[in-house]
């Protein structure tokens, strides 16, 4: 159809459906608008006479046939659907740093020239070999390219393909060879080539709450503080910049208003403006965004090209009633052999399950399912054959995860084997700070209005032996709101059925561990902590233009929409800690949202905040509370805090 308005339909007008139920789109870039260096609408380019589809590397060497990824070889481009060599007439190092882009490499490097040059003649001396009798033939070549280096794609170089008569490659010339510099994620080790050429060590730049590896909001670290960049004159050049920076290849796509969710914070940069071959988005040229009132509804994000691992072919969900569900079977080496099997769902939780779904490209995880019952595997794939499994989340592949060298599984596999439900997009909850820093403040509380907070233990063990109801607990008040900043709504695992009645606030909690309040020393061991039983989640306010759908009143349906968000207010029953018995000093005070990982977010990381907390035994001083994540520039100390977290070290 050329219009929606010619297919099939109720009919004009015709629907009972509400403006919560609106549906949206996100269209192919290849049709998008384009934008200059300077931010204005490009006029529409006419198709290029000559169109390079796809790329690829052809390996020479034992070494590079073996490797994964293949970062060296012989550069091969396919055109008019034939795959073609590229002659070395006009090839440089710029043609090369393109190609590499175009795979997923942030980098190149020189290749041993003379090798492959004394190969090409033993081969070219040879009348029957395969690469003289291809030479001959007119669809052999690509005869010129000619590059800049900062080109997103081959098909934007100076190309030179020959027409009519077979027109050889220059006297002596032989096809292109180009050596790519592949990420540190990518490959086994550290990556020494990309550490000399790129700031790896302390990235200054960082991509949130992509569904895929290589995609994300863009966030920049500035005076100690990650902040999101405004989309203003965002552009495929600056967005490559990002992604060379963080060890992927070039940017397929610079992606606008906030369409892979909105950040929560500073807003850092705006109207960024690249040459393409600085070495970090700060080199950059841009405006302070807090001159240009931008709005988070305005982040800039980025699509990065990205190595062909070949991970997807080596797991696969069976059973499920549709493909993004299912048991999880992988391919593992079985004494010599390759052979499918189970998964152990021993220690199965949801960062396992986020890898397998990142892995098949399936988004993010929302359920990690231990018991598989009801799903039917592939018969010949039952065995066992990976237990163990301990992922930080992070990893690209289960292979990458910890697991049992020899695989134990007392349960067996069958019907507890491992499973997971994927989602193309999933939620994610951040805790305001800012707001728990101002409002915290001591209360202390005559028992006889404690009576129903008792009975919800939500005071420390002590009170258990007062005389009721004489007396007071000192309790440690602060107002918490929980913002949901992902792309899908935050709803409660349990159905309706299993929600618990609680005649004191006189609604139903949906899910009984939500956060966790926590008053911790210094080096960490925990003194006191807050006690709340159960949680109902609920829309308090929206952000513009959002409308609130969840309320805990009248059994309503729980949750918390995008751009909407909870708040708890200090003066709520068990909206505390209970520090009685806390003697003064200064500690840390700690919330933790979604402890358990009971419920996939597509970023886990900004779950914790923290504050200093000084108590001098009549008042409270909270400073610096912030996110884990907004201050925090490596991503393995939040790993270890989760270990520490649930006590696996």
């Amino acid at each position: 159809e050329s219009s929606i308005a010619e297919c099939d339909s109720n009919g004009w007008g015709v629907s009972d459906c509400k403006h919560s139920e609106d549906v949206g789109v996100v269209c192919s870039t290849k049709h998008s608008p384009k934008f200059n260096q300077d931010g204005k609408l490009q006029p529409p380019i006419v198709q290029r006479a000559i169109t390079v589809e796809e790329v690829r590397i052809k390996p020479v060497l034992a070494r590079a046939k073996v490797s994964n990824p293949i970062t060296e070889g012989i550069v091969e481009v396919k055109y008019k659907g034939r795959w073609r060599q590229v002659c070395e007439d006009g090839w440089t190092a710029n043609s090369s740093r393109v190609l590499c882009g175009m795979l997923g490499f942030p980098g190149e490097v020189q290749h041993n020239d003379k090798f492959y040059r004394k190969l090409w003649n033993l081969k070219m001396k040879d009348p029957k070999s395969r690469l003289k009798i291809a030479t001959k033939k007119n669809m052999f070549w690509i005869h010129k390219v000619s590059c800049s280096g900062n080109e997103p794609h081959l098909t934007n170089c100076k190309i030179q393909v020959p027409l009519g008569n077979l027109k050889p490659c220059h006297k002596n010339g032989m096809h292109a060879i180009v050596r790519c510099v592949a990420g540190p994620q990518f490959i086994n080790g550290h990556g020494k080539n990309f550490r000399k050429a790129f700031r790896s060590e302390n990235p200054l730049v960082r991509l949130k709450a992509g569904v895929h590896p290589g995609e994300g909001r863009v966030e920049v670290l500035k005076n100690g503080k990650w902040g999101t960049i405004c989309d203003d004159k965002w552009n495929l050049l600056s967005a490559s910049v990002v992604c060379r920076e963080l060890g992927y290849g070039t940017a397929k796509e610079a992606i606008f208003g906030a369409q892979l969710g909105e950040g929560l914070g500073p807003i850092h940069m705006n109207e960024v403006l690249c040459r393409g071959n600085e070495k970090s988005i700060t080199e950059c040229r841009f405006q302070e965004a807090s001159r240009k009132g931008c709005l988070h509804e305005e982040d800039a994000a980025v699509r990065c090209n990205i190595p062909q691992m070949g991970y997807t072919s080596r797991i696969r969900l069976s059973g499920g009633r549709t493909s993004d569900e299912g048991v999880v079977e992988v391919l593992a080496n079985v004494n010599g052999v390759l052979k499918w099997g189970a998964v152990c769902s021993d220690f199965w939780g949801i960062n396992e399950a986020m890898v397998v779904c990142r892995q098949m490209r399936l988004g993010f995880a929302s359920h990690a399912l231990k018991e598989t019952w009801y799903w039917q595997g592939t018969p010949d794939a039952g065995d066992v054959v990976m237990s163990g499994v301990r992922c930080s989340g992070t990893e690209l592949s289960l292979q990458q995860c910890q697991k049992h060298s020899v695989v134990h599984c007392p349960q067996g596999g069958g019907r507890l084997s491992a499973g997971v439900t994927c989602v193309d997009s999933a939620p994610d909850l951040v805790m305001n700070a800012h707001l728990v820093q101002e409002s915290a403040y001591l209360e202390d509380r005559p028992l006889n209005m404690l009576y129903c907070a008792h009975e919800e233990n939500c005071l420390s063990k002590s009170a258990d032996h007062m005389t009721w109801p004489y007396g007071h607990r000192r309790l440690l008040r602060f107002s918490s709101q929980i913002h949901n900043i992902g792309r899908a709504d935050f709803r409660p695992r349990n159905g309706r059925h299993s929600w618990i009645w609680h005649e004191c606030h006189r609604h139903y909690h949906s899910i009984e561990v939500f956060t966790h309040y926590d008053l911790l020393t210094l080096n960490g061991s925990k003194v006191a902590e807050g006690h709340k039983a159960s949680f109902c989640l609920e829309d308090t306010n929206c952000g513009k233009g959002v409308h609130r759908r969840y309320a805990c009143a009248n059994f309503g349906e729980q949750g918390v929409t995008v751009g909407c968000w909870d708040t708890y207010r200090h003066d709520i029953d068990c909206q505390w800690v209970d520090i009685t018995d806390v003697e003064p000093g200064e500690y840390i005070f700690q919330v933790v949202v979604n402890p358990m990982f009971e419920m996939g977010e597509s970023d886990f990381t900004n779950n914790v905040m923290k504050c200093q907390c000084k108590y001098d035994g009549h008042r409270v001083w909270m400073q610096n509370c912030h996110t884990d994540d907004a201050r925090r520039t490596d991503l393995e100390s939040f790993e270890h805090q989760q270990r520490l977290f649930n006590n696996l070290v």
